[in-house]
C-alpha cells in the first residue's frame, strides 16, 4: 500500500483502540481484531508487533488525552488482546500459506507427472511407429508378435504373418521422385489400415509392410487377409497429380504357435515373399517347408563353392567330339565336377546355376579354363592332330573386361596353342552380346582361338546374324538329334532330319563346322554322317570321363603314337 493508505489504516486502527479504551463495558475483542487486521494488511513481522505495542503503550493514552479511571488496566489488557489477535492471525496466515504451498506442490507434482506421462507416451509412440505413415514399426510389430507367441496359454493357438512388398516401387522413386514415392507409401498404408483394421499392420521400412493375423483357424484365414491387402494396394491412387497403379507381392506363413519363434516366422515369410516375387509379382505365395529346405541346401552349396575351389574339390571330365567321317577325336569338351566331401560327386547342373546366380561362375570358370588348358597341353604333345579342348564360357565371363588378357595369360602359362582352345558360348548369349564382348571374341578369334555356339537351335536360330560374329563352329542342340532315334520312315524323324540337313547346309555355306550333340546310337551317327554333319558328341562316342581313355580310342592319335 502507499504511504497515505498506510497512514489511513493506522489512523483507523488507532481510533478503534481509543474507542475500546473508552467503551463501557470494556470490549477485548477489538484488540484482537486490530491485531488480526495488522497481519491481514501485511504488517506481519515480529518487529512490527513490537513497535505497535510500544507505540500504543507510550503514546495512545497521552496523545489522545484519555481520562479513564482504570485506563492503565485497560491498556494492559488491550495490548494483550492486540498481541493475541496478531499472533493468532499470523499463525493462521502461516498455516494457510503452508497449505497453499502444499497444494501448489501437489498440483505441480501432478502436472509434472502428467507431463511426464504424456512425454513418455509421445516418445513411446515415436519409438514404435513409422514417422512417415504412422503405422507401427518393426519394434512394435516384433513386440506384438513375441507376445502372441510366448504369452502363457497361447501354445495351442495358430498364427499367421503376411510379408508384403510393393512391386517395382523403385521405378516410382526413380521416375517421379522420392516425394511422390513417399506420398504413395502413405496412401498404401492408409488403405491397408482401412482394409485390415482388425489386424496389426506395420511398416518395416522402404516399401515393405507386414500384417499379423492372430488366432487363425487355418491357412485360408491368412490367404483371405493377403487377398484383401492385394486388392487394397492395387486400387489406382492419385498422388501429387499422378494417377498411379501399383501391385504387391506377399509371402504367407501360417502355423501353430507352439514350436515356432518370431525370428523363424519372419525368416519364413521373407523367403516366401521372394518366391512370390520370382513368380512375377502381384500375387501371394504360401510357405512350403520342403521347398525352403531345398532353397537352404542350394544356398549352403553356393556358399561352399569358394572354399571348395581352395581345397581342390573340383576336377574335370571330358567328352569327345568325334569326326563322323573318320572316327577321329577332333576335340574334347571339358565338364567340371565337384567331389563334395558329404554329397559325393556333383554334376554341373547342381551347382553351375548357383555359381551363375551368385557371380562365383567367374572364379570357377577361370579355374576350368586354366585347368582344361593345362591338361590339354599334355595330350599327344607334339602331335599335329592333337584334339582341341572345348571350354564353356558363362555370360559373366564373356562380359568381363579382362577376358582377352585372361585367355592369353592361360595359353602363355600352359603352352597350349591358341588353335587347340575352343570357347563355347550359348546361342542366346552370343545373339544378345553387346559390342565389347563381341570385340573381345574377335580378338581371340584373330589369335586362333576357336569360338563355338552351344545348343544351337534352342534360341534365336538366326544363321544370317552369324555372318558378323567370329564363330567357327555350331553345336546343334540334342533336341533335334533325338528325333533321329526313330525309324527313318517316321514323319517326325524325317522332319528333324530335314531341319538338321538345312542347318548343316547353311552352316557350311557360312564356312562353319557342325557338331551334333546328344548322339546316342549308331543309327543317329549314320544319318548325321549322311547329311554331311562334321562331328558328333554323345554317349555313342563316349561318356564324360578322364581324357586318356578317349585319346587312346582316337585312330589318328593312335597312328601318330605308333
Amino acid at each position: 500500500m502507499t504511504q497515505a493508505q498506510l497512514e489511513a489504516l493506522l489512523q483507523r486502527l488507532t481510533e478503534r483502540l481509543a474507542l475500546a479504551l473508552r467503551a463501557d463495558p470494556f470490549d477485548l475483542r477489538i484488540g484482537q481484531q486490530v491485531g488480526a487486521e495488522l497481519v491481514q494488511s501485511h504488517i506481519a513481522s515480529a518487529e512490527g508487533l513490537g513497535r505497535t505495542i510500544e507505540v500504543i503503550q507510550l503514546r495512545l493514552v497521552r496523545d489522545l488525552d484519555l481520562a479513564v479511571d482504570d485506563v492503565e488496566d485497560r491498556m494492559a489488557r488491550l495490548l494483550a488482546t492486540v498481541a493475541t489477535g496478531y499472533a493468532r492471525a499470523l499463525r493462521d496466515r502461516t498455516l494457510d500459506e503452508q497449505e497453499a504451498i502444499r497444494r501448489a506442490a501437489m498440483m505441480a507434482r501432478a502436472q509434472a507427472e502428467r507431463a511426464l506421462r504424456e512425454s513418455e507416451a509421445r516418445f513411446r509412440h515415436q519409438a514404435t511407429h513409422d514417422p512417415l505413415t504412422d503405422l507401427p514399426n518393426r519394434t512394435l510389430f516384433t513386440e506384438r508378435l513375441t507376445t502372441a507367441i510366448t504369452a502363457p496359454g497361447r501354445g495351442a493357438d495358430r498364427i499367421g504373418v503376411c510379408f508384403l512388398d510393393l512391386d517395382r516401387f523403385k521405378v516410382v522413386n526413380d521416375s517421379l521422385g522420392h516425394q511422390v514415392g513417399d506420398a504413395l507409401l502413405v496412401a498404401v498404408a492408409r488403405r491397408l489400415r482401412r482394409a485390415l483394421g482388425e489386424h496389426l499392420v506395420a511398416r518395416l521400412g522402404g516399401d515393405e509392410f507386414v500384417i499379423l493375423v492372430e488366432r487363425t483357424g487355418c491357412t485360408e484365414d491368412v490367404v483371405k487377409v493377403a487377398e484383401a491387402a492385394l486388392a487394397a494396394v492395387s486400387e489406382p491412387a492419385l498422388v501429387d497429380g499422378h494417377e498411379l497403379t501399383v501391385s504387391a507381392s506377399i509371402g504367407i506363413v501360417e502355423r501353430q504357435v507352439a514350436g515356432t519363434s518370431p525370428m523363424e516366422l519372419m525368416r519364413a515369410a521373407d523367403s516366401t515373399l521372394h518366391w512370390a516375387k520370382a513368380a512375377g509379382g502381384a500375387r501371394w505365395s504360401i510357405f512350403d517347408a520342403d521347398r525352403n529346405r531345398r532353397e537352404l541346401a542350394r544356398y549352403a552349396l553356393s556358399a561352399a563353392i569358394p572354399a571348395a575351389l581352395d581345397r581342390g574339390e573340383f576336377y574335370l571330365d571330358y567328352q569327345p567330339l568325334t569326326g563322323l567321317r573318320d572316327g577321329r577325336v577332333v576335340g574334347m569338351e571339358a565338364l567340371v565336377r565337384w567331389r563334395h566331401p558329404e554329397l559325393g560327386v556333383l554334376r554341373p547342373d547342381s551347382f553351375i546355376p548357383l555359381a551363375e546366380e551368385t557371380g562365383l561362375i567367374v572364379r570357377l570358370g577361370s579355374w576350368v579354363l586354366a585347368e582344361a588348358c593345362r591338361e590339354a597341353g599334355t595330350w599327344a604333345a607334339g602331335a599335329a592332330e592333337a584334339p582341341f579342348v572345348s571350354v564353356n564360357l558363362a555370360v559373366r565371363q564373356l562380359h568381363r573386361p579382362g577376358l582377352v588378357q585372361e585367355v592369353q595369360g592361360v595359353l602363355g602359362r600352359t603352352g597350349l596353342p591358341a588353335e587347340r582352345l575352343q570357347l563355347e558360348i550359348t546361342e542366346s548369349t552370343m545373339m544378345s552380346a553387346v559390342a565389347e564382348p563381341v570385340r573381345a571374341l574377335r580378338v581371340l578369334a584373330d589369335l586362333g582361338v576357336r569360338v563355338a555356339i552351344d545348343d544351337f537351335g534352342t534360341g534365336y536360330c538366326n544363321l544370317a546374324y552369324l555372318r558378323d560374329l567370329p564363330v567357327s563352329e555350331l553345336k546343334v542342340a540334342g533336341e533335334f538329334v533325338a528325333g533321329l532315334r526313330a525309324p527313318a520312315d517316321d514323319p517326325g524323324s524325317r522332319t528333324d532330319e530335314r531341319i538338321l540337313a538345312s542347318l548343316v547346309s547353311l552352316a557350311h555355306a557360312l564356312g562353319l563346322t557342325v557338331t551334333a550333340e546328344g548322339v546316342e546310337t549308331a543309327d543317329q551317327a549314320d544319318r548325321l554322317r549322311a547329311i554331311g554333319c562334321d562331328a558328333g558328341q554323345g554317349w555313342h562316342f563316349g561318356r564324360p570321363g578322364p581324357a586318356v581313355p578317349h585319346l587312346d580310342r582316337s585312330p589318328a592319335l593312335t597312328d601318330t603314337a605308333s
